[in-house]
């Protein structure tokens, strides 16, 4: 969601507090140590489970030249680039504030690829790419790119949903999302938290709440765990996995790419069709 004010769009989600106890945690998820650590075992658990962490999936070098590109359209160095969405709270600082200390105050980036020859390799990453073919027994198309940023203090939630609620494609779908720390990611700076085998639940009605959400009430906080990433690390999940972050509550930064993936030969539903799935504001039923 996004609201043009002048010349910069704002997130529009609801600002309200944060129901407490809802990201609470059980577990840390665990992780193998590069891609060639990624067996057929890790494979199956990933489609039992829903998630696949891979430590160390990126360089150093790769992860600064991704912040870099970042950077760059932040600065407006591409100014056929429009895809960037400040948080709501900056509206009231961000015309007096220097260019280099508005990343601070950016939500989200969208559509970038094409935009910056840093992130398109990284999206097309050949052992990223690799691990994804495994997944979805099919040739990876690049649906969707993001980066997502908590800035400190300000950074809001992304309440518990399903990736697929967002998507024109069929509900069974199998879409692998790739989300990649730039910063290290900890509960305190809102990293990802999940619950895992929830993909195999099938589609969520979703509510326009604090953005479009699984009800709170639904979400069975009691089975979620965090996943904490060091820069470079990297989150593959199914696009039907229950997920979302928390406010952040600290001073670091935590900057993260996502990517999704769809097989090949999947071909787009109507959003009419979507939303008979997951739902025009219950479908039915209440929240």
């Amino acid at each position: 969601m996004q609201e043009k004010v002048e010349s910069f769009a704002f997130d529009s989600g609801s600002s309200s507090e944060t129901p407490d106890l809802l990201y609470q945690y059980h577990a840390l998820a665990d992780g193998v140590d590069g891609y060639a650590a990624v067996t057929e075992a890790q494979i199956d658990l990933f489609h039992e489970q829903g998630y696949l962490v891979i430590h160390n999936a990126f360089s150093p070098e790769e992860v600064q030249s991704a912040l870099d590109g970042l950077l760059a359209l932040i600065d407006g160095q591409n100014p056929a680039f429009t895809g960037i969405q400040f948080e709501a709270k900056a509206r009231e600082m961000l015309s007096s504030l220097p260019q280099e200390q508005k990343q601070d105050l950016v939500r989200k980036l969208m559509h970038f690829v094409d935009y910056d020859a840093r992130l398109k390799a990284l999206a097309e990453h050949p052992q990223l790419l690799g691990i994804v073919r495994r997944l979805l027994a099919d040739t990876p198309v690049l649906s969707q790119d993001m980066a997502l940023l908590k800035p400190p203090f300000i950074g809001r939630e992304k309440p518990w949903h399903q990736d697929n609620a967002f998507f024109n494609l069929p509900s069974d779908t199998t879409v692998v999302a790739a989300w990649i720390a730039l910063d290290e990611a900890v509960p305190e700076n809102g990293c990802m938290y999940i619950i895992p085998g929830s993909h195999r639940r099938g589609p969520v009605v979703h509510f326009q709440r604090r953005d479009w959400q699984i009800c709170d009430t639904d979400v069975a906080v009691h089975e979620a765990i965090a996943v904490p990433l060091q820069p470079g690390g990297c989150l593959l999940f199914h696009s039907l996995l229950h997920h979302g972050t928390p406010p952040s509550q600290s001073g670091r930064r935590r900057r993260a790419l996502q990517y999704h993936y769809r097989p090949a030969g999947v071909t787009q539903i109507s959003q009419e069709e979507r939303l008979a799935i997951f739902g025009s504001e219950g479908k039915d039923v209440t929240c």
